[in-house]
């Protein structure tokens, strides 16, 4: 391998979308950055199968196993070190999701992976955030970013550079798009039945999340007008901004053209077309309903996303934006809105910490884990909103029902598990696997973070906060937990004594509780 091979890493990311298939190639190396130095797409409606008949028919997966198989002779001829291929909507929600992907390892040897879709909008966002300064200049104002896919949106607000609210919408354009084929509407009754089937659930977000919240800034991302901003909106800066009003003029000059006037002046496919529309409608009622200033379009792509996640997994870029941060502050949103305990949960949240770090020898977990333990103190105790006594459950469904963006349903399942079991007794393998269908290396995380939840939770069980600081440290079979406080913990003496043989059976080390002495 030549010394420039060693430095520089050609990667792939395969996008199987509900409208069309992608392939970027990238060169990835510390001193560079990432850089795209190919790109295929071939236009492939999946969507139009899955999301109205929950199938995909036999010609649409010949078609796709065919364009695999290109997309696999392209990273040949690229040499291609490492890849990685990711389905979206149209997969997700088939009904057959297992068999197709089996079907696409067996036949073209790629592995495909189904993101949820808080992991699809988590990579979006990183492949807008992976322009790095801009992102940061955008969001310091007020930011709302609207992500549309085939089969829904996500809308993810910014206020101050955190992540405080985000939500999924059912009104993907491949859907629309469906909807509007069942209803014909002539084409006086076109922005009106728009307006009722957008408008309205913009208009709900807007007053369930937005509140009094000014948004001056609107990114969007989708497949349709955002990669082709310059080329088609008069008026669009060099780093692909334009004025509200810039933008509504030329909104709605698109929604009343004709379909032949558009083909022929913006050289869009007619198969397009109709989605263009739809996209632009969508922009055009969120923009408006947020009543924003600028309208911006970096032009990133989902599998701008993937070559992101990859270099920041392998470390070959500086990571320009904190996304765990992202994580939690969306956690701490939905703790907000169930009027949780923020101090109850930082003071849980940081003996967590200090036991999973001191036991760190033993458990074998990582960085992940670690962010699921601090996900589960922060949402402890959100089932208090719906009843006082069964927690617990409550917290579960809670959880298990609410999009954290960046994780996928199967640590969202960790997390309310992990809570659920902090505030009742523990369900073994056979039960729990057979409740919540979690496989043997889940239930083994649920456990070890459920037992260390218990024990700090034990050490703030009063919500007094008497207890200022927590040390753990490992002496061969006993954990010595180091805790500075002020006033008498015989409270959380006898909680942390009730809770110390869970953890004993969980790591084979028994937990001992010491009083810091004062100097």
């Amino acid at each position: 391998m030549s010394e420039k091979n060693k430095k520089v890493r050609v990667f792939a990311a395969i996008d199987v979308g509900s409208f069309e298939m992608g392939l970027k190639i990238f060169e990835i190396s510390q001193k560079n950055g990432i850089k795209c130095i190919n790109s295929v797409k071939h236009r492939l409606a999946l969507g139009n199968d899955s999301y109205v008949r929950k199938k995909i028919s036999y010609e649409k997966m010949e078609e796709l196993f065919n364009t695999v198989n290109k997309f696999k002779e392209i990273m040949r001829e690229y040499e291609v070190s490492d890849y990685k291929a990711y389905g979206t909507s149209a997969l997700r929600e088939t009904e057959n999701t297992a068999i197709i992907l089996e079907q696409i390892r067996s036949r073209t040897g790629i592995e495909v992976e189904v993101l949820s879709n808080s992991e699809q909008r988590f990579l979006d966002y990183k492949a807008i955030a992976a322009k790095g300064k801009l992102f940061d200049k955008i969001i310091e104002k007020s930011t709302a970013i609207v992500d549309i896919g085939g089969g829904s949106i996500q809308i993810s607000l910014f206020d101050k550079d955190r992540l405080v609210q985000t939500q999924a919408l059912k009104l993907g354009v491949l859907r629309l798009h469906e909807r509007m084929q069942e209803i014909r509407p002539r084409s006086t009754q076109t922005e009106e039945l728009l307006d009722e089937m957008i408008g309205s659930q913009i208009r709900t977000f807007h007053k369930v999340f937005l509140k009094d919240r000014d948004v001056k800034n609107l990114i969007i991302m989708d497949e349709y007008l955002s990669p082709r901003f310059h080329q088609i909106v008069d008026g669009v800066s060099a780093e692909g901004s334009i004025s509200a009003a810039g933008f509504m003029g030329f909104a709605d000059g698109l929604l009343t053209r004709r379909d032949e006037e558009i083909e022929n002046t913006m050289e869009l496919p007619e198969e397009k077309i109709a989605l263009f529309r739809l996209s632009t409608a969508i922009i055009k009622r969120v923009a408006e309903n947020f009543e924003v200033d600028t309208i911006w379009a970096t032009g990133a792509e989902l599998c701008d996303g993937i070559a992101y996640e990859y270099a920041e997994k392998k470390k070959l870029t500086k990571i320009a934006h904190d996304f765990e941060d992202d994580i939690l502050d969306s956690a701490q949103t939905v703790g907000k809105r169930y009027q949780s305990s923020t101090k109850h949960a930082e003071a849980v949240e940081k003996a967590a910490l200090s036991i999973f770090d001191g036991m760190k020898s033993v458990h074998g977990m990582g960085r992940r884990e670690r962010l699921l333990l601090r996900l589960a103190a922060i949402l402890q105790d959100c089932g208090k909103f719906i009843n006082m006594t069964n927690v617990g459950e409550c917290s579960f469904a809670i959880i298990a029902n609410t999009e954290i963006i960046g994780l996928s349903h199967n640590e969202r399942i960790i997390v309310a598990s992990v809570v659920k079991y902090n505030h009742g007794p523990f369900e073994y393998y056979p039960e729990m696997s057979g409740k919540i269908g979690v496989d043997r290396r889940s239930y083994l995380t649920i456990a070890k973070l459920t037992a260390i939840l218990q024990l700090a939770n034990a050490l703030d069980k009063g919500k007094g906060e008497k207890i200022k600081k927590v040390d753990a440290a490992l002496e061969k079979d006993e954990l010595r937990i180091y805790v500075d406080a002020k006033k008498d913990i015989l409270y959380e003496q006898e909680r942390f004594d009730k809770r110390s043989g869970f953890f004993e059976e969980v790591y084979g080390v028994h937990p001992k509780l010491y009083r810091m002495k004062n100097k």
